[in-house]
Order: C-alpha cells, then structure tokens, then sequence
C-alpha cells in the first residue's frame, strides 16, 4: 500500500473549537466545514466539533449530510439557494440561507416554512452582499414576510487578516446594523482572534479550526492552536548526486557538492503544490531539512545531507505535527487554505485521537 496518509486528529480539532469559543465569549460559535472540512473530512469534522452552536457549508449536499447524521443545530449556508427548485430543501430541512443578492429574496417566497436568514451586505469586498444604500429597505422587507422567522445581519471582512485591519469596512457596517437592533454576524477567524469588537451574536470559525493561523505574522502554535491534519509518507528510493549532477524534471536542482537524496512517495496529483520550490520545509525521521527540485505528479525529493541516518522506510512528514501547514504554503506562495482544501481524494485520512 502506498504510504501516503493524511492522519486527522479528532483531538485537535475539539482543542480548536475550544481556543475558538474563548474568543468568542458569549457569542454562538458557528464552524465552518465546507469544502469537506477543508479537506479534513465533512462527517468526521462535524463529529469532532459537536459541541458548536451550528455549522456552516456551502451546498445542499453538505446540509443533507449533516442532517443525515442526526445534527439538528443550525446550519448556515454560506452563498445561499443557487435556484429557486432548492427552497423545498431548504424548507424540509430546516437551513438557514445566507442572502445575499435580490433574486433570493423571490425564491424566499417560495419557502414552506419560516426560515431564520442571514442578509448580507457588501461592506466593501464586493463580492457579495446588498449595497449597504439599500440596508433599511431589504431589512424592513425581510422582517415583513411571513417566510422568515428570525432576521441576522451579516458582513465579510476583506482584510481581517492583514495590517490593513477592518475599520474601513466594520465602521460602515455596525452603524447601519445597530440602528437595525437585529442579531449580527461579522467575525471570521482573523476578526475572532483579533478584533474583539467584531465578535457579536453569531461568529463565524474556519481555518483555525483545523489549526492553522490566519495571520502571516503569527504562527498558530502563538495562537494556542493544534494542527488537525498531518500529512506523512515515507522515503521509497534513494540517489546520490555528485557536484554538477542534475534533479528531476528540467533539471531545476544541481547539485554544488555530493548530495544524498530522498524520493518521497508524494506529488502534486496528491495536493502537493508543484510550485513548491527547492528549500521548501519538509521533515524526515522527525528533522526538519528541504526539497529539492521540481516536485512530480507522485513524487518529490528530499536532501539527506543532514539526516544521515534516514534511508528507505524513512517517515516523512510534509506538513502537520512538527512542520506548520502554513510555513510549507508560505514556502511555496500560496496559503494554508488551499493546501488542505487541495489534497486530493486519493490519500487515505485516517481519523485517531
């Protein structure tokens, strides 16, 4: 069997929740789980974050899951009904839409039962959202319509995560929500950890659920917070370069001094970014050193020049316990998102404590 696994930590991800809702304070803590649990599994995070208020996903598909397994919380969908045909299902299974735009609200009218919403506005993503110009009007509309039960108000931060911070949206935003005196959900992640003023009725917990820091500044260990996945293989050959010799694909790696070489079973058809360079963090037998080269669909390479004892069956780790998922993205341009987003379903997760 091939080595590669991605081991998700149930543990963690409860730890997680837990840094999350001391965030959060007396605010209901909604976890976000779309895109399969970032790439964690959809059942499995959801059992393993049971004590959140409610979840979050991104389609039908997801809700039908979660309600499947018995989860009977709220479950918010994020960009809301995709036609009018899904408002049956949302009726009959009791989701709480997200609207966000004004052929929504039409297809509202066709709910069976009264819903609790989300209406969002575009506080200055402009992405999605209602213009905040016509707040009174889509919230004095929203109130008024037998189909709906309860009314949130809802924004998204552009720049949580950044120096640039969130007043320039969070001002904007909470003069018109106030005036509203309806619920309000605003904080993500990076606002949960760092914007208390953010953390209102609802808040909204994503990636730092799974252990990874929102924050380029700020590691997660800082933050208190464990990684969920870890994602482990193990040495399936070896080579030895002499000074001038060549690596991989195009040749991308020489070598300026003989080099003993690791060839991992892991590639960018199992998520790996082939855009990872050489230098790229990487551990072996538990020490941290680098690739090299131009990673390959199942494979990449490792210097052994530093780990003399490691050979064939030598466990490697390429991100989780003992090498951040978010300093391998860093490494590679990217964000931590994508890399847990982007493992592919041919890895095996296996679930431990």
């Amino acid at each position: 069997m091939r080595p590669l696994i991605a081991r998700i930590s149930s543990s963690a991800l409860a730890h997680n929740l837990e840094v999350a809702r001391r965030h959060a304070g007396g605010a209901k803590l909604l976890s976000v789980i779309k895109a399969s649990a970032y790439g964690h599994g959809l059942s499995r995070a959801a059992r393993a974050l049971a004590a959140s208020d409610g979840f979050a996903v991104l389609n039908i598909e997801e809700a039908v899951t979660l309600r499947q397994m018995g989860i009977e919380k709220p479950i918010l969908m994020l960009e809301g009904p995709f036609d009018a045909e899904e408002m049956s299902a949302y009726s009959e299974l009791n989701l709480t839409p997200v609207l966000h735009s004004p052929h929504q609200l039409e297809w509202l009218l066709l709910a069976g039962e009264p819903l609790n919403v989300f209406l969002k506005f575009n506080s200055g993503m402009n992405r999605l959202g209602f213009s905040l110009a016509d707040f009174d009007a889509i919230a004095a509309w929203a109130k008024a319509r037998s189909q709906v039960a309860q009314v949130t108000l809802m924004t998204h931060f552009a720049t949580a995560d950044e120096d640039f911070g969130i007043d320039w949206q969070w001002e904007r935003f909470i003069a018109k929500a106030q005036a509203a005196d309806l619920p309000i959900s605003a904080a993500n992640s990076a606002a949960l950890l760092r914007y208390p003023e953010t953390r209102r009725d609802w808040v909204r917990a994503g990636i730092m659920l799974y252990g990874a820091s929102p924050f380029a500044d700020v590691s997660a260990a800082e933050l208190g917070l464990k990684p969920a996945m870890t994602l482990q293989s193990k040495i399936i050959a070896m080579q030895n370069l002499k000074p001038g010799e060549g690596l991989g694909y195009g040749l991308t790696f020489m070598a300026d001094e003989a080099t003993r070489v690791g060839i991992v079973a892991c590639g960018y058809a199992d998520g790996y970014p082939r855009h990872a360079p050489t230098g790229t963090p990487i551990l072996v037998n538990g020490r941290r050193t680098r690739t090299l080269g131009r990673v390959s669909m199942d494979m990449l390479a490792v210097d052994l020049n530093n780990v003399p004892e490691a050979g064939i069956g030598s466990p490697v780790v390429l991100w989780g316990e003992g090498i951040p998922v978010e300093e391998v993205a860093r490494a590679a341009g990217t964000i931590s998102y994508e890399l847990l987003c982007a493992l592919a379903p041919r890895v095996a997760l296996r679930e431990e404590q």
